[in-house]
């Protein structure tokens, strides 16, 4: 496992992450198997575990810090997120001050630790001034309750407007976007969203390194049963058509060639862009947990990397 700077900042994350987004509490509900899954990501050397409390309405968190506690507090980079509705109450949601401010204390309490590490605003919200969102962010990092906060799937000039802001009222900026990033959407991340955090000097850990799983090739002949697209009807979107699975069947011929499989070359292929700083995964078996581990094996020679992108071109 190789570590590598969070942007400018002096926070040093594993390249691989551990994700709980629609795994644990709710996929994955065994405690044993969550816990034979962190321990192996850990012992692989993971140190980059990533929460939400929107993932599982706040069980993911529990989950996770349950097993998380196990381990020694500083060698974990823990972060979760605020954003989207807890509950149906009108100020349950957004990035208003009382929300951010009433929703980490719920997350460090759900996930048992006095701080996070990284508190990302999952979505960036219209119905809040930038400056109010800055401000509050800064006030918890000066409170000791988080050490850095980030930004989630939020356009280039937002991300560029909240350093002005930063930079205006003396406050800490965002130290890192987690945008959603693989071969199937290639275009906002290298065209709008790197460019920007690189200028502000913002690490970057994206999310959905495999598609939903499409880029394993386990859609290539439709919806198995108990899959997650078939479960999750709302995630199926843009990549489940014949054009893309037809281009994840060709990669199929790319990733025999080298001895991979098509999920270790998916994020092998990620692994060689280095504006980013942690390719986040999840895994809801040791399985595949193992499996994503093997892009590490090996670095894709540059000449799979140029089939590879023309294949999937931005």
């Amino acid at each position: 496992m190789q570590y590598k700077q969070m942007g400018k900042n002096g926070l040093r994350l594993s390249e691989l992450a551990l994700g709980g987004w629609i795994t644990f509490g709710s996929q994955v509900s065994n405690e044993e198997t969550a816990k034979a899954i962190i321990h192996k990501a850990y012992e692989a050397g993971i140190n980059f575990f990533d929460i939400a409390d929107i993932y599982a309405k706040g069980e993911s968190e529990k989950a996770m810090g349950k097993i998380l506690a196990g381990f020694p507090r500083h060698t974990l980079v823990i972060s979760s997120k605020v954003y989207w509705p807890m509950s149906d109450d009108t100020n349950d949601k957004g990035l208003s001050r009382k929300h951010i401010f009433e929703s980490i204390h719920k997350s460090l309490k759900r996930i048992g630790t006095d701080y996070l590490d990284i508190y990302f605003c999952h979505r960036y919200d219209e119905n809040t001034p930038m400056e109010e969102t800055v401000r509050i962010m800064d006030d918890l990092i000066r409170q000791g309750k988080i050490l850095y906060w980030g930004t989630s799937e939020w356009r280039g000039e937002q991300i560029r407007e909240a350093h002005r802001i930063a930079r205006q009222y003396n406050c800490y900026p965002p130290s890192v976007e987690q945008p959603q990033y693989h071969l199937l959407a290639r275009e906002r991340f290298e065209t709008e969203i790197a460019p920007a955090a690189l200028e502000v000097g913002m690490g970057l850990t994206s999310f959905s390194p495999l598609a939903l799983g499409i880029l394993t090739g386990k859609y290539d002949k439709g919806l198995p049963q108990g899959s997650r697209l078939e479960r999750e009807s709302w995630l199926r979107g843009r990549w489940l058509d014949e054009e893309s699975l037809s281009k994840v069947r060709e990669l199929k011929v790319i990733a025999d060639e080298l001895g991979l499989s098509r999920a270790q070359l998916s994020i092998a292929w990620l692994l060689r862009n280095k504006a980013l700083s942690s390719v986040i995964t999840g895994a809801s078996s040791l399985r595949q947990l193992e499996d994503n581990l093997g892009a590490l094996r090996q670095p894709i020679p540059d000449e799979a990397a140029i089939r590879i992108e023309k294949l999937f071109p931005v």
